[in-house]
């Protein structure tokens, strides 16, 4: 018997309950349900809306039932609609009468909001210690790579020296952007919806706060149509992992690229790579190229219930069901993706010959060379050009500029004196900028007793 077949006097067509079940894919919320439900009735014998007794073999038998799913020793069954009507008829028919009362003073509306928010809750804490163990990998490569030069680019152009520890620090600080974000939308979210009802709440003498307090919810939530209604926190969260796929993609894409032949700046290891059914010679980045591909299905996920949600009325509708397979996928993808790129990372040796060598080639001390000619009363326009006029006698001669000799550069300008290589050099063209943010190591050192001081304190 369904929850709601009292009115009803002809069984479910099987195709319209294979097409409204959800307990093929909500039974993952089984611990948050129970967990909800345990602190309903404990609110409802407090209230003497049970009685003591009736409550206390209520949440034994929920107990069991969560203990018995723990071992596998109770399954899943078709018959049942969602996870709700799962835990309740198991339940009476383990405890008999008193299991009908579950169910008193609250609807599946406010329950599957309550379980989704606390799903959520926990999700997040997980996703959050996952983003954090990547942080912390990537402070332990900054402190290793604080004086590996390498170029840094724009539109994918050699630019400018940097370090390898300045290019790590800024997916630092986007992934510190998005443990932010995922704070954020924890305290947002931390609102009770469970007693709101259907939509108008309940003639039952409820203590919403006490049971908002049970879960560790900051208070009980304040409009009962809204309570049931609202997925913005997912779509928040959706948007979170969004952001945190996106950034992972990016890195993602930075590793194929320096993997490739023609930059060889990382070395795969074996674990984190894979090889061709043809050709002997590949090692693939597959596990960055399938990081790259999934973000794809997170965004899809996000737009997905936007779009769910886009034209829903008040209060609760069916389609709102829709948030769960999508979102489970997202969450699932993110948890994965961070668990296997920290991995990639962790196990990754970087060439720093390779990388000093590009960064040298790259023509990225060109600006250096000009900023030398105007320390010296060239006016800076000026000094742009004769700089590119080296540049471009490198290029045909296939060399770097530290390797012309003093009488070439002294050709394009006077200006020029034998101390100019000091000044070109890359390790002269990093270590003076010392600005916070930039990739000097007193700089550097600056930013990473910031960051280690962030992890530490947390």
């Amino acid at each position: 018997m369904k929850l709601w077949g009292g009115r009803f006097t002809k069984e479910e067509n099987q195709l319209v309950h294979n097409f409204n079940e959800s307990l093929s894919f909500d039974q993952r919320l089984y611990h948050q349900d129970i967990r909800g439900s345990i602190a309903h009735v404990t609110m409802l014998a407090k209230q003497g809306i049970v009685t003591e007794e009736d409550g206390r073999v209520i949440i034994d038998g929920l107990k069991g039932i969560l203990a018995d799913l723990d071992a596998g020793k109770l399954e899943f069954t078709r018959e049942h609609e969602d996870i709700h009507s799962f835990v309740e008829a198991n339940l009476i028919e383990r405890v008999g009468e008193a299991g009908k009362r579950l169910h008193t003073g609250r609807s599946r509306n406010d329950q599957v909001a309550l379980d989704m928010k606390l799903y959520c809750r926990d999700e997040i804490g997980e996703i959050d210690a996952l983003v954090k163990d990547l942080l912390r990998e990537l402070l332990c490569q900054m402190e290793k790579h604080i004086d590996t030069y390498m170029p840094g680019f724009t539109h994918l152009q050699k630019a400018q020296p940097v370090t390898l520890a300045h290019h790590l620090g800024a997916y630092f600080e986007m992934f510190s952007r998005d443990r932010g974000r995922l704070h954020d939308i924890r305290a947002r979210l931390n609102r009770c919806p469970l007693g709101s009802g259907a939509l108008a709440g309940t003639t039952y003498p409820l203590d919403r706060a006490y049971t908002a307090s049970l879960l560790e919810f900051d208070g009980p939530t304040l409009n009962s149509m809204d309570s049931v209604s609202d997925r913005d926190y997912l779509i928040e969260l959706l948007a979170a992992l969004a952001t945190i796929a996106m950034h992972l993609s990016r890195f993602s894409e930075e590793f194929i690229i320096w993997n490739t032949n023609e930059y060889r700046f990382v070395e795969l290891d074996d674990a984190y790579s894979t090889g061709s059914s043809i050709m002997p010679q590949k090692k693939n980045p597959d596990i960055a190229e399938l990081v790259r591909g999934k973000t794809g299905r997170v965004y899809g996920a996000l737009i997905s219930l936007l779009t769910v949600m886009k034209g829903l009325p008040l209060a609760y509708d069916k389609d709102m069901q829709e948030d769960k397979e999508l979102s489970f996928d997202a969450i699932d993808t993110v948890k994965g993706c961070l668990k296997l790129f920290t991995g990639m990372l962790a196990t990754t040796t970087f060439n720093k010959a390779a990388m000093e060598a590009s960064a040298k080639r790259g023509f990225t001390n060109a600006t250096d060379a000009a900023d030398y000619l105007v320390s010296r009363g060239v006016p800076f326009r000026d000094a742009h050009g004769m700089v590119g006029q080296l540049v471009l006698r490198c290029i045909e001669r296939g060399v770097s500029l530290d390797e012309l000799t003093l009488e070439e550069f002294r050709e394009v300008s006077p200006a020029f004196e034998a101390d100019v290589y000091e000044a070109i050099s890359l390790k002269t063209c990093v270590e003076k900028r010392v600005t916070d943010g930039a990739p000097g190591q007193e700089a550097m050192r600056r930013v990473i007793a910031i960051y280690r001081e962030q992890l530490e304190k947390e």
